[in-house]
């Protein structure tokens, strides 16, 4: 037997369009279910049906409908409804036409990144057939440019008399044969939008389960909080089920929490996949007819079923003008279980009014890192293929490096996904896998293997145990154990008891000596790319020329200075590799000198030999006047 394929579409449009008896004419259920609604005749809350075709082939079809309210007042609902549909029905009243809840609800369709739908006018038996087709291409010019423009369908109904139901029926029918399915590489999500208790069986939440899938007697976490809660029963559609799949309206009954302890806006997680967070970092688009979005602004966020106050602190001095895009980072008045490529909208408090939406890049950011580091590595994100995606992630955590499962919880993805994507990068070359499934940038390795091959020539023949390379490498243990294994498989170093030892090793030099290198190593650190000339150094430690030039050739044999061009300019070799690493997002741009010096802050002085070594070091190649980054 062929799984029913399902479809989630919420409606759209000006209150008193007909919605909701559009619904109710295809469906035979009326959402409208609270006594305030049925008293004033207008949709406040969210209303849920569902209908079944079949489609040309004979398969069914199943369609639920997420009816939203059309009032301005009840934005906020609505917003909850159209934040978990991949597809909407625009509905628009024959008699009236185009009006603002119309428009703001197609912006916040389109900021929501849905892409897929279809249009309705509703009323037809009110107006002739010239008056209609008049309303039409009115409709069909302001959908123009849109997600619902060209060639998508427009549709002529009525609900009163049944003109076009069939029509509508159809399009839904062929809307759901095109979806694609929900999102398979992520794991399970189900934000709540409803909660209520069900006699005899206790409490019971339901949402639109975003992806992945549920299984009756299922362990789960209510987010946020991270709350433990067993799944007792299942309905979709109003049927009893063992399993609910990604992409359809489901009716969670839950053991182990009360109905008071549960709201709209939470999410069902599977335990230690995703985690809620007050903070994200996002490309935010701004509507064309929005205010000036100054710094520190406050908005209302919306995503999916949540609502949190948001501060906005834009990335670069300029306050967000209307129609532009702009990288922001977004503090939170409360957590929320968001993943990079989520979708969200924001609204000013006063005037209220949709003002933009943006798209996660970073639900987890680092409090730590430079903000001029952290707008370029966002600059990267926005268009890199998750491949590009994960391989930055690792990037900055340096030697760190990041577990395969941490790696999946950031990006939001299932475990599975996220180890074959490294796999694929270990096989490349750019990324190392070491032990614990630490994952780590290749470069960063290396780094982290010359930063301990450095302390044991130190130690000479007498080596270094393990616990104290740890302390003076500062590398974890995960990284600290594949480092030596690699060292040994590649002869440079031995184990010799409790020791690791350099292979090959030379007598220890004298502590004194040692006490000298470890001095112009210290010199040569701090100054970074903006090393002194060798008399300069040697003015500094209060030492001959000839005895640093002697310090300096031991330290070049060792690798821990580079040779820039000439026998008086000197780099430490950390300072060289932290460059290219900074260059590599750069990879196959160009720069020329005044784009280098501004990057690295360097004057020309030291500018031109450091770029001819990186040269030499195959990092840059010259052309003309510029360089081109390898």
């Amino acid at each position: 037997m062929m799984p029913i394929r399902s479809i989630v579409i919420g409606t759209a449009g000006h209150i008193d369009h007909g919605k909701t008896a559009l619904v109710r004419a295809l469906t035979g259920i009326d959402t409208d279910r609270l006594p305030e609604e049925k008293r004033r005749g207008i949709t406040i809350d969210l209303g849920f049906a569902s209908l079944e075709v079949n489609a040309p082939d004979n398969s069914q079809l199943r369609i639920s409908f997420v009816d939203v309210p059309g009032h301005a007042l009840f934005i906020r609902n609505m917003l909850a409804g159209a934040g978990c549909v991949p597809a909407v029905m625009l509905v628009i009243a024959a008699d009236e036409g185009v009006m603002p809840q119309t428009r703001e609800h197609l912006a916040i369709c389109e900021l929501l990144g849905i892409a897929d739908g279809f249009t309705v006018i509703t009323k037809a038996d009110l107006q002739g057939e010239s008056q209609l087709t008049e309303t039409r291409e009115q409709i069909r010019a302001f959908l123009k440019g849109t997600f619902l423009g060209g060639d998508r369908p427009i549709v002529t109904a009525s609900a009163r008399s049944g003109i076009g139901l069939t029509e509508v029926r159809a399009e839904l029918a062929s809307l759901a044969l095109r979806s694609s399915s929900a999102k398979g590489i992520q794991p399970m999500r189900l934000p709540i939008d409803r909660v209520f208790v069900k006699k005899g069986f206790g409490t019971v939440v339901t949402g639109t389960l975003l992806s992945g899938d549920i299984r009756v007697g299922q362990n789960l976490l209510l987010e946020p909080g991270a709350r433990s809660v067993r799944v007792r029963g299942l309905q979709t559609h109003g049927i009893a089920e063992e399993i609910a799949q990604a992409g359809s309206r489901t009716a969670v009954n839950l053991s182990g929490v009360d109905v008071a302890d549960v709201s709209r806006g939470q999410l069902l997680v599977d335990s230690g996949d995703l985690q809620a967070s007050d903070k994200i970092d996002a490309e935010i688009t701004l509507l064309q007819d929005a205010p000036t979005l100054k710094l520190r602004a406050q908005v209302h966020l919306h995503a999916f079923t949540s609502e949190a106050m948001a501060s906005v602190s834009l990335y670069g001095s300029e306050q967000g003008k209307p129609g532009t895009k702009r990288l922001a980072r977004l503090k939170l008045s409360e957590p929320i279980v968001l993943v990079p490529g989520d979708r969200f909208v924001i609204r000013q408090p006063l005037p209220a009014g949709t003002v933009g939406g943006g798209r996660v890049l970073d639900a987890h950011p680092s409090a730590s890192a430079r903000r001029s580091e952290t707008q370029r590595w966002l600059e990267h994100m926005t268009s890199a293929p998750l491949a590009e995606q994960a391989r930055l992630r690792v990037q900055r955590r340096d030697a760190k490096g990041i577990t395969a499962g941490a790696l999946a919880r950031e990006m939001g993805l299932k475990a599975e996904v996220v180890r074959g994507i490294a796999a694929d990068l270990v096989r490349s070359g750019d990324l190392v896998m070491a032990s614990a499934d630490v994952l780590v940038l290749r470069a960063a390795f290396a780094l982290a293997c010359d930063t301990a091959l450095g302390r044991l020539k130190a130690a000479g023949a007498e080596g270094m145990k393990r616990s104290i390379l740890q302390s003076q490498s500062g590398l974890s243990e995960a990284i600290l154990t594949a480092v030596i294994d690699q060292l040994v498989a590649e002869k440079r170093a031995q184990i010799q008891g409790e020791k690791v030892v350099i292979a090959g090793a030379a007598p220890a030099i004298s502590a004194t000596e040692t006490q000298r290198l470890q001095e112009v190593i210290a010199v040569y650190s701090k100054a970074g790319l903006a090393a002194p000339s060798v008399k300069e150094a040697a003015l500094q430690l209060r030492i001959g020329e000839a005895e640093m030039r002697r310090l300096i050739t031991l330290l070049i044999r060792e690798k821990t200075l580079v040779r820039m061009g000439s026998d008086d300019v000197f780099v430490h070799s950390d300072a060289v590799r932290k460059l290219a690493g900074k260059l590599g997002p750069m990879k196959g741009k160009t720069i020329d000198v005044a784009a280098f010096k501004e990057l690295t802050g360097l004057t020309r002085k030291h500018a031109i030999p450091l770029l001819e070594l990186l040269d030499r070091e195959r990092v840059t190649r010259k052309q003309g006047e510029i360089r081109i980054v390898l």
